[in-house]
């Protein structure tokens, strides 16, 4: 028989995880599946304060017009042999 035990936690230093389950015997063999939950792009865009400011400073430049190169489609697939 199989008995789920489902529980959310946070990773700590060095990668450590702990799970806490009273409920099962010391000795008891069991088996741990890890669900990670992708980290949002923006949400990691925006997680250090280099990689903020860059970013903002790349949106600045759109809003303005500013530091920005365009070319047609011809040219991309020119350049890059598509």
């Amino acid at each position: 028989m199989v008995t789920a035990i489902k529980q959310f936690g946070i990773v700590g230093k060095d990668g450590k995880i702990e799970l806490h389950a009273p409920e099962l015997a010391e000795g008891t063999a069991i088996e741990v599946i890890l669900l990670v939950e992708s980290q949002d792009e923006t949400e990691y865009l925006l997680s250090t304060k280099a990689n903020r400011d860059r970013l903002l400073a790349a949106i600045a430049n759109v809003e303005s017009g500013e530091n920005l190169i365009s070319f047609s489609a011809e040219e991309w697939h020119e350049k890059y042999h598509i």
